[in-house]
C-alpha cells in the first residue's frame, strides 16, 4: 500500500500509523529474505496490538514452480520456506500468494499441457506443504486474472490445482481478480468456502472498497456464510514506487493518499460488517419470538 520494498526502516513508520488507523491486522509482503527481521517485526506488531494476518510471497520473474529448470524450482522452494519459516515467528496463519509463477508470465496451454502443469505444481509444492504444516502455518494459493498469468485464473481452476495437497494448502481469494474473472464472484464461494486461507479485497479499480461497483455487502454475507473467521485485508498499491506500480499496471493515484484509501476502505467494510450484525440480530430475534 505505501512501500516497497517493505522493509525494517518502513515497518517502523508504518506499523504505529497503521495502529492509529485503527486497523486490527496487517499482511506482510517479503520481497526478499531478509528485508525485515521477524523477531523484531513481531515485537513491533505486539507494541502496537497489532496481528499478523499472513505473509505475502512476492513472485517476480524468475520465482516458478512451474515450467521452469529444477535449478530455479528449487530456489523457489527455498524461498517459500523462508516465507514459512517468517510467518511462524510472527504467528501469521498463512503464506499466500501466486505461488506457482513469476507475475506476468504467459502462456497457452492445451488441456494435456495444463494438467501436467498442475501435476508439476502439485510435486513442486508438496515439500513446503509439509514444511508449513509442521510449523501450524497454511499456504494459500492465489488465483490471477487473465492478464497477470495463464496458469490459474479462476477458484475452480485454483481447486483443481491444489487438489490432493494437504488440508493445509488452500486458497488466498482477492476480489479484485475475482471481478474480472468469475461469472459470479459471490455465488463461487460457496465452493471455496471450506477452503479459503486468506482474504484480499480492494476495489474493482485497486482503490477503495465501496468506492467501486462491487457489491460488498453480498459478498461479505456471502463470505459470511463459508464460516470464514480470517482476517479481510485491503490490498492496493502505491502509484509512487515505479517498479511496484509497473507491476501492478497502477499508471494513477487511486485515492487523494495512501492513508485516505487505507482509511475509507477500512470505515466502509466496518460500516457494512455492522450493518451485518444487526440484520444478523434482527433475524435471531425473529426466529426466537
Amino acid at each position: 500500500m505505501w512501500a516497497s520494498p517493505v522493509d525494517d526502516e518502513a515497518l517502523s513508520e508504518l506499523v504505529p500509523r497503521i495502529a492509529a488507523f485503527g486497523f486490527d491486522a496487517v499482511e506482510l509482503p517479503l520481497e526478499q529474505p531478509g528485508h525485515w527481521d521477524p523477531v523484531r517485526t513481531r515485537d513491533l506488531l505486539a507494541a502496537h496490538h497489532l496481528t499478523a494476518a499472513g505473509v505475502c510471497a512476492v513472485t517476480p520473474p524468475g520465482r516458478e514452480l512451474v515450467a521452469a529448470p529444477a535449478a530455479v524450482v528449487a530456489a523457489t522452494v527455498a524461498y517459500l520456506k523462508t516465507c514459512v519459516d517468517n510467518a511462524a515467528v510472527l504467528g501469521a496463519p498463512c503464506v499466500g500468494g501466486p505461488v506457482y509463477a513469476s507475475v506476468g508470465r504467459t502462456w497457452r496451454m492445451s488441456p494435456a499441457v495444463r494438467t501436467a502443469c498442475y501435476a508439476d505444481f502439485r510435486e513442486a509444492l508438496a515439500p513446503v506443504a509439509d514444511y508449513a504444516g509442521e510449523r501450524g502455518v497454511s499456504i494459500g494459493v492465489e488465483a490471477l486474472n487473465r492478464y497477470e498469468t495463464s496458469v490459474v485464473n479462476t477458484l475452480t481452476q485454483a481447486l483443481e490445482l491444489i487438489d490432493g495437497l494437504p488440508a493445509n494448502v488452500g486458497l488466498m481469494i482477492d476480489t479484485y481478480h475475482m471481478n474480472i474473472e468469475e461469472s459470479d464472484p459471490y455465488a463461487i464461494l460457496g465452493l471455496a468456502g471450506p477452503h479459503i486461507k486468506h482474504v484480499q479485497v480492494s476495489g474493482t479499480d485497486r482503490g477503495a472498497p465501496g468506492r467501486d461497483h462491487f457489491d460488498w455487502p453480498r459478498f461479505l454475507t456471502a463470505l459470511r456464510a463459508t464460516g470464514y473467521g480470517g482476517a479481510v485485508c485491503i490490498e492496493s498499491f502505491t502509484a509512487l514506487n515505479e517498479t511496484i506500480a509497473t507491476a501492478a499496471s497502477i499508471w494513477r493515484p487511486l485515492a487523494p493518499s495512501q492513508d485516505r484509501l487505507a482509511l475509507d476502505g477500512l470505515a466502509y467494510l466496518r460500516s457494512v460488517n455492522r450493518q451485518l450484525d444487526r440484520q444478523s440480530s434482527l433475524d435471531v430475534d425473529e426466529t426466537s419470538h
